[in-house]
């Protein structure tokens, strides 16, 4: 008799967990063992996927029957990468950085089967077009806002964020987010998971 394998989502993201959650799958999320930082002469999307790969990897050895979703999202603009400020001050240099310019935002998904060794790999691409913005908005923004700092580029697109962006170029909005679902959809059934 098979079972089913349980659904680990590789995060502590809230906005990660809320999309999951989304689709009333039974899963857990956990935090990943992984070092975030870029390496040298990496692309953005070959940072993002390494890092959705090595999130899901990283808790392969605790959860041995699983399908665990690993997910990392990294901003590009004029080929330099963006990734979640963390800091006041550098939320608003992203910012004024990305005003009136177009940012591309790599957002890289794993679903890895722990009991198989198989995994599905692939990167999302959701291009970014910001408004021109004052140094007053981007302050006011960031007072109202303090998800930003947790977010590729201090964007919060589903958020107040919205107000900085001028279009959104996408086939998958949710992974502007943080997670490609449409992608995962397709790997969760290739895994025998239906979500319908």
């Amino acid at each position: 008799m098979s079972t089913t394998p349980r659904l680990i989502l590789a995060s502590t993201s809230p906005f990660r967990h809320a999309l999951l959650a989304r689709f009333g799958l039974d899963f857990a999320a956990i935090a990943p063992d992984c070092d975030e930082t870029p390496l040298a002469g990496e692309t953005a999307a070959a940072t993002a996927q390494r890092l959705a790969r090595d999130k899901a990897k990283s808790l392969a050895h605790a959860y041995r029957q699983a399908l665990i979703i690993g997910s990392d999202q990294v901003a590009l603009l004029e080929g330099q990468q963006l990734g979640k400020p963390g800091t006041h001050e550098k939320a608003v240099a992203m910012l004024q950085a990305m005003r009136g310019q177009t940012v591309a935002f790599h957002t890289a998904l794993c679903l890895f089967n722990s009991a198989t060794g198989h995994s599905q790999e692939m990167v999302d691409i959701t291009r970014v077009v910001m408004r021109d913005y004052s140094d007053a908005q981007i302050a006011a923004y960031l007072a109202r806002e303090p998800d930003a700092l947790r977010c590729a580029g201090a964007a919060k697109s589903e958020g107040l964020g919205g107000a900085l962006i001028e279009r959104i170029e996408s086939t998958d909005p949710n992974a502007l987010i943080g997670l490609p679902v449409f992608a995962l959809i397709g790997f969760l059934a290739a895994e025998g998971l239906e979500v319908l």
